[in-house]
């Protein structure tokens, strides 16, 4: 089955799908020089897929490929879900059109142009990435995370290669500590990693329902999970909701980033950080963020910080 996916706006793909390789493998999410192969969850059924891309950034177009597949809900199931990871829903134009009164996004709109936030399909898997980012550096996040991807995703294939569906929250949630600890997980990330599978197992942490949820709500359901705290919290919302008025003012590279290019006498806190980018970008603090992140990576790959 073929299914054609229109773009409104701007896309480059090979962009936009950077971060699933910058800091290492990702088993879950595979990416090529012109395709990106992933596998559904749908009602316990495991459904691989490919999306291939053309044309210029101003005139994408992306194709997905789901062998053997004709019914028209597994039809909209694959298509929501590439919409997400090539977080088509952002309103990009609208974006550069602000970024132009601003002296360092719009430096950035053009090396950047095209470039999407992904947004994490699943609660879970968000959750288990966030959870592995927390006080390392990215790379050592992603190894870990792969790690318990290759050890418990089930499998698919899909033209030859092997692909892996990120873990069932019930099988994460059984993992012994010790094996997590095996895999070089601290205790107590082993421990968050398992309380987190529970809640999304349990039903206490339900994606349909948070989307629905304001802002608030989302970060007090989370935040009421042990080891979740608001940092995790802020990222949930701009990287798995895909929530446009949400700055994470607790994450070192954004702090680093509004000290680098937003100077002011006294250090920022928190609440400073979410102020001024409430003020300056509105509806459009994440994309604002996101763009000051990759920025900072167009001269050298970071290591640590940010999602």
């Amino acid at each position: 089955m073929k299914v054609f996916l229109p773009v409104d706006g701007p896309l480059d793909p090979r962009a936009t799908l950077a971060r699933y390789r910058i800091w290492g493998e990702d088993p879950v999410n595979r990416v090529s020089d012109d395709a990106f192969r992933r596998v559904l969850r749908l009602d316990g059924r495991l459904i691989p897929y490919e999306v291939r891309w053309s044309g210029t950034p101003d005139d994408a177009r992306l194709s997905i490929d789901v062998p053997g597949e004709r019914a028209e809900g597994v039809r909209a199931a694959v298509r929501d879900e590439v919409r997400r990871i090539f977080g088509l829903d952002f309103d990009l134009p609208g974006f550069y059109r602000m970024a132009k009164g601003d002296a360092v996004l719009a430096t950035l709109v053009s090396p950047l142009y095209g470039l999407r936030p992904t947004l994490t399909p699943t609660a879970l898997e968000m959750l288990v990435g966030a959870i592995t980012a927390q006080q390392v550096n990215l790379a050592f996040a992603f190894t870990l995370r792969a790690s318990v991807v290759r050890r418990y995703g089930p499998r698919a294939a899909f033209a030859g290669e092997t692909l892996h569906a990120f873990p069932d929250a019930a099988v994460l949630a059984r993992v012994p500590v010790r094996t997590f600890r095996a895999m070089k997980f601290s205790t107590g990330k082993a421990e968050y990693v398992r309380e987190a599978a529970r809640a999304v197992a349990e039903g206490r942490v339900d994606l349909a329902a948070l989307a629905a949820a304001p802002d608030d709500g989302v970060i007090e359901t989370l935040t009421a999970v042990r080891g979740l705290g608001r940092w995790t919290a802020e990222w949930f919302l701009a990287r798995c909701l895909g929530r446009g008025a949400v700055c994470p003012a607790g994450d070192l590279a954004v702090r680093k980033a509004f000290e680098r290019h937003y100077p002011r006498r006294r250090p920022y806190t928190e609440d400073a950080m979410r102020r001024r980018a409430r003020a300056a970008w509105g509806p459009y603090q994440n994309l604002a963020i996101h763009y000051l992140l990759a920025g900072s990576r167009l001269a050298q790959p970071a290591r640590g910080g940010g999602t």
